[in-house]
């Protein structure tokens, strides 16, 4: 990685400032000061900055509890953004969501800066399972949990879904774990067999689930035991 983009994921501070403070003589590698930004460095370099040990940047991961209403995007000119709620945080525009909600849905959101790990989660090949609670306007029928086993043909879509399963808790409640993304696809499947989904929130991913002691809007980093994903 290169000195500057180092000490700006070290520091917050801007790549641009990174390399107007380099000039000054400000940073060591090794016990060298250096103004290269271009510089090369490995996780074995002892790096210094304004005469302070500076570690390795690590990839952030975090969970957060989706309010209802929020839109899952960095900007938006109605509504209000997930990605706003993380201003306290460094960098926050090298975040990204491992996996977005509709905005009338509510749970479990992935946050991070690992493009590889977000892959993992989301990607179909990867078969990380999603589950959603959801309530239903009509009640469910029995023959629904067979219908999304096998898969079921969406409007204006050539393949029928991958298998989902369907554990139905209620007349009208239900969890329904799927291994792929489609858009709206959880309301789309329902509305395929005759119902609406009228209430949804995703308690579920892969083997990380939302922590209950967050409220709305709240977030947490990941455990080690989280963040670890079998291949």
């Amino acid at each position: 990685m290169r000195l500057d983009k180092y000490l700006s994921q070290a520091t917050g501070l801007s790549r641009k400032d990174i390399k107007r403070l380099l000039h000054k003589d400000l940073a060591s590698v090794n016990g060298v000061v250096t103004r290269d930004a271009s510089l090369k460095i490995s996780d074995d370099d002892n790096v210094v900055f304004q005469d302070s040990d500076i570690a390795a940047p690590r990839p952030r991961y975090f969970m957060m509890n989706k309010p209802y209403g929020y839109v899952c995007s960095s900007d938006d000119p109605t509504n209000a953004t997930v990605m706003g709620l993380l201003i306290d945080e460094p960098r926050p525009n090298d975040l990204h969501l491992a996996g977005r909600l509709d905005l009338d849905t509510t749970g479990l959101l992935l946050i991070t800066d690992d493009g590889q790990w977000s892959h993992k989660l989301t990607s179909p090949k990867h078969k990380q399972g999603k589950r959603y609670l959801l309530e239903t306007a009509d009640p469910i029928p029995e023959s629904a949990v067979e219908q999304f086993a096998q898969g079921v043909q969406l409007l204006n879509e050539k393949h029928l879904t991958k298998p989902a399963e369907l554990e139905i808790l209620g007349v009208d409640e239900a969890l329904l774990t799927l291994t792929e993304g489609r858009y709206h696809q959880v309301k789309r499947m329902f509305a395929a067999i005759g119902n609406k989904v009228i209430k949804l929130h995703r308690d579920r991913i892969s083997h990380i689930v939302l922590d209950e002691s967050l409220a709305p809007g709240e977030y947490r980093e990941l455990t080690e035991e989280e963040i670890h994903i079998s291949k």
